[in-house]
């Protein structure tokens, strides 16, 4: 290629008189040359081959892809980490014995925030799965964790919630016709372990029908996670979008029970309107849109074991806030927590496109 190259140049100097001649020198030394050497690509071409080659061995998408999926559970572990303040926010600022209202003024004002935010609407299917995901998510889910929040130590609510990457592994069977592998089904028993360790204590008392609602609450949360992956999100709709439509549809079926039930307190404090406004806009409207992105982009499994940030925070909240101190056994749950959010991120971790 280079001699041709050269050729070329040199035999743009001549007169028109002698161009024909030259053309047939040029294209016999051109022949010539692709006779010995089969064609070759150009510098581009070839510089782009070298570069895919070189793709398989050096693998330089594996880390952005890591990086990247890391970014997203980071993300997605705020809305659990967040939750894990409702126990708090629930016994130091809000009405007593009023879960349905608790959950009602959490969920419907901030789905109609993201309505009027976003302007968009369900349509076809979508109508009704939005439904069903804000019910499991909110409507059902969110009456029985306060009822929970009410009957229990924040502790042992704690642990029976840690059972969802269990439960999500189990939903994942049916419905997303994936088994889960020994590491997760290890993960899950070690991080209930650490969960019991961390906020269990020799006191808690255990009230039956606040046991019977958390898990209820934990296992409707679980299907949702599954479902959520399952059916994705509408082509063109934002997360925020589809955060309203399920806070709304939950918040539609709550409110008209709550009213009924439970009516309103005589008059709402100052502790109560915080309350409220910090559970509807940080631990509902933000939390959910960045734990349904984790959902989207994320295996269903690794997003379950962010789900036990949430007695983490709760931990670190009694402490913080109601002066509470961590014994032994309770660093030795925080480890192990820790270890098992860890194990169950390590495989699979690549998000979709």
């Amino acid at each position: 290629m280079s001699d041709t190259r050269i050729k070329s140049t040199s035999i743009n100097t001549p007169r028109r008189t002698q161009a024909s001649t030259v053309e047939q020198n040029v294209q016999q030394n051109v022949e010539q040359s692709a006779d010995k050497n089969p064609p070759a690509p150009t510098a581009t071409a070839t510089r782009s081959a070298t570069k895919s080659a070189a793709k398989p061995a050096t693998n330089p998408s594996a880390r952005p892809s890591t990086k990247t999926a890391a970014g997203f559970a980071a993300l997605a572990a705020i809305g659990p980490a967040t939750w894990g303040t409702t126990y708090v926010t629930t016994t130091e600022l809000l009405p007593p014995d009023r879960p349905l209202l608790a959950a009602a003024l959490r969920a419907l004002p901030a789905g109609l925030l993201l309505l009027a935010l976003t302007r968009r609407l369900p349509s076809g299917d979508w109508w009704w799965k939005a439904a069903v995901l804000g019910i499991l998510n909110f409507g059902a889910f969110f009456p029985l964790l306060f009822f929970g929040a009410y009957h229990l130590p924040g502790g042992v609510a704690s642990t029976i919630s840690a059972v969802m990457p269990l439960l999500v592994a189990g939903f994942g069977i049916g419905v997303l016709k994936v088994r889960p592998t020994r590491r997760t089904l290890l993960a899950g028993l070690v991080g209930v372990a650490g969960v019991a360790l961390l906020v269990l204590r020799g006191s808690a008392t255990v009230d039956l029908a606040g046991i019977a609602a958390m898990l209820t609450a934990t296992t409707l949360m679980a299907l949702a996670v599954v479902l959520s992956k399952r059916w994705g999100r509408p082509e063109g709709t934002s997360l925020l979008a589809l955060t309203g439509w399920q806070l709304t549809a939950g918040g539609l079926v709550l409110a008209p029970i709550a009213l009924t039930a439970e009516g309103l307190p005589d008059h709402f404090t100052g502790a109560n309107v915080a309350g409220y406004t910090y559970l509807g806009i940080i631990g509902t409207a933000l939390a959910y849109a960045l734990w349904f992105r984790g959902i989207e982009r994320l295996p269903a499994s690794s997003v379950s074991f962010l789900g036990l940030t949430n007695p983490v925070v709760a931990t670190l909240a009694g402490l913080v806030i109601l002066g509470q101190t961590l014994t032994v056994w309770q660093v030795a749950g925080l480890v192990l927590v820790l270890g098992s959010v860890v194990l169950g991120q390590a495989r699979r971790q690549t998000p979709r496109a």
